[in-house]
């Protein structure tokens, strides 16, 4: 991967917090969800609940589709991410505390006492989303300008 491109991804995944992901339900229709999410390098993790669709849909199919990107008043200046992925399951407690406590970095303006407690590793499913192809939109470089990386 292009070492500029590289760069552009990683600070696009640094400046958010929220993605929109797709993941597909049993039935075969895809389902996206808006989720917060924390990134290590090219890896994204996000949290959902145990019993929740999405994770229900991963156990299914690890598949997903997501962006991420920001409103902007000016059509050409548009900028994000989408990605082909695959998410796991992350089962190991000391990388699942790991990455519970990146997540109070993702927003510096929540100060203690949160509204609610973070929860615990146990609590929530934690997944771990390596992509495989990326999607970079810049419509700076011209009106749907995309560069499409193989991971």
């Amino acid at each position: 991967m292009d070492e500029k491109i590289r760069r552009k991804i990683h600070d696009l995944l640094d400046a958010h917090r929220i993605m929109t992901i797709a993941t597909l339900r049993p039935d075969g229709w895809p389902q996206a969800t808006t989720v917060g999410y924390v990134n290590e390098g090219l890896v994204l993790y996000f949290l959902c609940g145990l019993d929740s669709q999405k994770a229900a849909n991963l156990a299914h199919d690890d598949r997903v589709s997501l962006t991420i990107d920001h409103d902007t008043p000016d059509i050409m200046r548009i900028t994000g991410l989408s990605m082909a992925a695959r998410a796991k399951p992350v089962v190991d407690l000391a990388e699942a505390g790991r990455i519970l406590r990146l997540l109070p970095g993702k927003y510096p303006e929540q100060t203690p006492p949160l509204p609610m407690p973070m929860p615990r590793a146990d609590q929530v499913r934690i997944f771990r989303v390596e992509p495989v192809v990326i999607s970079v939109l810049d419509y700076s470089q011209g009106f749907g300008h995309t560069d499409l990386v193989t991971c």
